[in-house]
Order: C-alpha cells, then sequence, then structure tokens
C-alpha cells in the first residue's frame, strides 16, 4: 500500500535498539535456528531516505517506542529486545538485499516493517521461502493470505467499505476515482467499485496515473465534465501530492474521500489551506484523536521525538504491531516462530493508541476500531463517526481463507 507520504527532513540513521521474536504453527521444513539465549532480535525494514521516508522515519521512531518501554519493563522472557534496523531507502531490490541479511546473516526472530505494497510484495516471498514470522504494521489494499504474514494495519474492510457508505448517504451516488497506477491503487478502486455498487452508487469516472506525475490539469478538467458526488482519491508519494494544491485552486466544491490522506502523511499539517478542505479519510487513528491512550502515546513519542512533525496512523499500527508480538511471545513462552504464529492465532489483542486492536486467527489480520476524520477549509480536524471493532473476515466469507488450517500464500482481489 501507499499513500500520500513523501520525503522527511528528519530522517535518522539505522536503528540498534532491543527486539522481540517468534513462533509458529504448522511449517515442514526447518527455518533458520532461533537462539533462546541473548537478546530477541527484531528486525526493522522501513524506508528512512527516498521517496517514502515521511512515513518511514515515524514508523521507525514508533517501534524505537515500543522497543524501549518494554526493555524498560524487563522485556520479554527475561531477555531484553534488541532491534536490527537498515534503511531500505524506498528501493525494492534494497528492501530484498536487506530482508536476506536480517534472516540469514543477523538471525532474527521476527521482520516488521514495509510500507508501499510493492515493498510489502517485493519480500514475502523472502519471508515465505525463510519460513520467518513478518508483521506488515501499515494500511494497504487488502487480501493477502500467508501463514507467516500478520497485517494490523487498516484496510478496505476497514476504511472503503464504511467510507463510501457515509459518502453515498451525506453526498450522493455518483463517485469518480483517481488512483495511482500501482497495485494499492487499483485493487482499492476496485474495492470502491464493489462498496459503491453495494450501497447504491455508481462509478462515474476513473482515472489511474503513474507514481511520476505531477500536474493534473487535464485529470481536473475530466473530473469536473464527469460532475461527480463523491471524489475518492487514492494518489500516494510525494509527487503526486501535487494534485491537492491544484485541486483547491480549481475551486470544485465536491467533497474528497481517501483512506490514506491526513492519517499517513498528515497533508493537513504539510499543505496550506484549502488544499485539504472538504476531505473525509477513515483511520484507526490521527494525532488529533482525543482518547486518554491516544493522548498519551502522542505525549510519549514527542518526548521521546520532539521534532517528530506528526504521529501519524502508521506509527500507532508500527508500536500496535510490536506489542501484538510481545503479548504472543509471553503467551507462546517461546520466541519460536510456530509457537508464536499459533499464539497469534489464538486471537491475542492489545489495548493501546488506537484502543482495543485483536488479531483475527483465520485471516491474520486485526479487529479494530475505525473513525471517519474530517478536514474543513482551515484544515481543522473533526470526527464525524465511529465504527466499532470491525472484523476483517472478506477473506474467510468470500474466498474461503482459513490461515488457521490452511495457507494459500497469495494476495486475493474483490
Amino acid at each position: 500500500m501507499i499513500a500520500g507520504c513523501g520525503q522527511s527532513s528528519t530522517a535518522p540513521a539505522s536503528s540498534t535498539a532491543p527486539a522481540a521474536p517468534a513462533a509458529s504453527a504448522g511449517a515442514d521444513s526447518a527455518a533458520p535456528a532461533q537462539s533462546e539465549e541473548g537478546p530477541i532480535k527484531i528486525g526493522m525494514l522501513e524506508d528512512l531516505s527516498g521517496d517514502f521516508s515521511l512515513c518511514g522515519t515515524y514508523k521507525t521512531h514508533a517501534m524505537e517506542l515500543a522497543i524501549k518501554e518494554l526493555n524498560e519493563a524487563g522485556g520479554l522472557l527475561g531477555r531484553q529486545l534488541e532491534l536490527i534496523a537498515p534503511d531500505c531507502q524506498s528501493d525494492n531490490q534494497r528492501y530484498q538485499e536487506m530482508a536476506r541479511k536480517l534472516i540469514l546473516d543477523d538471525q532474527v526472530d521476527v521482520i516488521m516493517g514495509g510500507f508501499s505494497s510493492a515493498s510489502r510484495e517485493a519480500v514475502r516471498p523472502i519471508m515465505e521461502e525463510n519460513k520467518m514470522l513478518y508483521f506488515y504494521n501499515n494500511q494497504y489494499e487488502g487480501g493477502v493470505a500467508s501463514h507467516y504474514t500478520f497485517c494490523t494495519g487498516a484496510i478496505p474492510e476497514h476504511q472503503v467499505m464504511p467510507l463510501m457508505e457515509y459518502m453515498i448517504e451525506n453526498f450522493g451516488p455518483r463517485v469518480y476515482t483517481i488512483a495511482a497506477d500501482y497495485n494499492f491503487g487499483q485493487l482499492t478502486a476496485q474495492w470502491v467499485k464493489k462498496a459503491t455498487e453495494q450501497y447504491g452508487g455508481e462509478i462515474v469516472g476513473e482515472e489511474f496515473l503513474p507514481l511520476s506525475v505531477s500536474q493534473f490539469s487535464s485529470s481536473i478538467d475530466k473530473i469536473q465534465k464527469a460532475d461527480p458526488d463523491v471524489l475518492v482519491v487514492l494518489l500516494t508519494g510525494v509527487t503526486q501530492s501535487s494534485f491537492y494544491g491544484q485541486w483547491a485552486t480549481a475551486g470544485m466544491d465536491v467533497p474528497i474521500a481517501t483512506t490514506i490522506n491526513i492519517a499517513q502523511g498528515y497533508e493537513h499539517k504539510r499543505f496550506d489551506p484549502p488544499a485539504c478542505a472538504n476531505m473525509y479519510v477513515t483511520a484507526q487513528f490521527v494525532e488529533e484523536l482525543d482518547t486518554p491512550a491516544a493522548v498519551d502515546f502522542v505525549k510519549r513519542f514527542h518526548e521521546l521525538y520532539p521534532d517528530e512533525p506528526y504521529v501519524g496512523m502508521e506509527a500507532a499500527a508500527q508500536y500496535t504491531g510490536m506489542m501484538l508480538y510481545a503479548e504472543a511471545v509471553k503467551k507462546a513462552g517461546t520466541t519460536e516462530t510456530e509457537a508464536v504464529i499459533a499464539a497469534l492465532e489464538s486471537g491475542v489483542s492489545y489495548d493501546g493508541p488506537a484502543g482495543l486492536v485483536t488479531i483475527y486467527g483465520p485471516t491474520h489480520h486485526a479487529i479494530m476500531d475505525i473513525w471517519i476524520v474530517y478536514s474543513d477549509e482551515n484544515h481543522n480536524i473533526s470526527f464525524k463517526q465511529k465504527y466499532d471493532q470491525i472484523v476483517p473476515d472478506w477473506l474467510e466469507k468470500e474466498k474461503g481463507v482459513d490461515l488457521t488450517k490452511e495457507s494459500p500464500n497469495t494476495q486475493f482481489t474483490p
């Protein structure tokens, strides 16, 4: 998955802090040996430089915060955690190189990370081949069904379905989608079409643009001619984020619906108003969320990283993913991969910055609360509606997947 995140002005160096391991439930051949002595090694693959470093930086900080707090509380199973976190530089080939290094050379117990869907899919076969437990703590287009992969971020069942229901009910049935031309944009657009039709709407236009596109005048002309009630924007990366200023200049009074902006790339802070005016996004967390747990998380985060400009939803997902792993290790009583996977599949939970998050065993995704977040013409944030404990069971109900029994190790589409 990719969102409107771009380059960061604060890209820290690779970290080495304490980490946590894994145990599993159902592989037949031997994985790399895992030590039950010394530190638990957590491998992390994130982007501290390049196009996705804005989100990669705060996700790295969230992981460092989680590991610091776990170590200060005594670690896991009486062992401290060590974080090994190379910079993947927003480059998929480097993701693959660093994944192999973490597994074969560093012999980590678990790997977490990845921002874009392309980076996730670049490393997922390596995880499968090496029987490595992998947490993808990021919003994405959904559909991954793998024994070794757990996805703790929001997916279309959490975001697209409630978002399109809300937008069609409140603004009308005519929907136009503009999206990045790669797997996140394409597959999420399929979910938008599915949801739009389910809730009585129609797609009146659809356009997919390469990630290199920065000029959108012709696209805006097409949107104006289609005259939609709702504009769904699924553009990603620093280059495509120039759409918002150009859209505001065009002066169209059409509400924007998105699953990534504001919550992920904090465009409402980075861009001058009214670039994000009249924008609706579904998210499990934003820095402005005023629940006690969210406020406390943001406070602790900024105390450790005072120069971090924003604590986005992927920071909460990354932190929560690490804490879910910790809960599974405690339940398993070991870092052995298959034992940890069995513990995860049993439905471990963590109540943290985004509220209660529980692993749903049959799909390896997460049950969570979702908010409809609104940005007005001055980029003030408010919360329009909350959806409690959405269960990500589409893979189970429509594709017959039950990862507690069998793994197809593929990505399904709607």
